[in-house]
């Protein structure tokens, strides 16, 4: 994986899903290019979801790259995990490790990509040196912890930032965004210079979440700058 991305890729986040029927929900997103896990410990953030057994299960119910987004504590001890267990990407917060780097080596010697991910108050200019050491940027357009959050629009400079260094050469993460993705916030991510988009509730609160990945990308597309179907 490279910041090469040539279309828009579509995360649908199972956060929004129906816990009861996790294996159809997945495969009612067919198409998609990637399955967006949220793991949250109710420590780094005020909410708790679902962890390694749940998402060790869904490995083996579905062909869609797993993209573990760990809203953790310690992502050293945890996150190594997760890529053992055969997860395409896992990207951990900056805020909460002093030692991202080798928390990034951890996952990549396990087998996966390794994600950075930042808040939306978090500055992304000290973490511009280390970001060689990850394929995925991920930046937060709201506070994690719960879905259904406003979009936050400001965010959108550091992804212009991210793009420029991507473009530029300097860098070959994935820019992805995670929050308040739906038909109406997409272009402006898109344009901004995003690759990967996560949307919750306007994938699974779709009647056919399958044309609504269909639909989200063809807006992304449409408004990016750098992709395309």
């Amino acid at each position: 994986m490279s910041g090469n991305v040539d279309r828009p890729l579509i995360a649908p986040s199972i956060l929004a899903a129906d816990f009861a029927r996790l294996a159809d929900e997945v495969a009612a997103a067919s198409g998609a290019d990637w399955l967006h896990v949220d793991v949250m410990d109710n420590h780094f953030v005020p909410n708790l979801t679902l962890g390694l057994p749940v998402v060790e299960s869904l490995l083996k119910a579905t062909d869609i790259p797993m993209d573990c987004h760990l809203m953790i504590e310690d992502p050293q001890r945890w996150a190594p995990p997760y890529a053992e267990a055969g997860a395409y990407n896992v990207t951990f917060h900056a805020e909460a490790t002093d030692n991202p780097v080798g928390v990034a080596r951890d996952i990549r010697a396990a087998g996966a990509k390794a994600g950075l991910s930042v808040k939306p108050g978090t500055p992304l200019e000290p973490y511009l040196e280390i970001l060689r050491e990850f394929d995925t940027l991920l930046i937060m357009s709201v506070e994690p912890g719960f879905g259904g959050q406003k979009f936050i629009p400001e965010v959108l400079a550091k992804v212009g930032t991210a793009r420029r260094l991507v473009d530029s050469g300097e860098l070959t993460v994935v820019v992805e965004i995670d929050g308040g993705i739906n038909a109406d916030t997409i272009e402006q991510a898109a344009a901004a210079g995003v690759d990967c988009f996560v949307a919750g509730s306007a994938v699974y609160g779709a009647d056919d979440p399958a044309a609504a990945v269909r639909a989200l990308r063809a807006k992304a597309a449409a408004a990016s700058a750098h992709l395309r179907l």
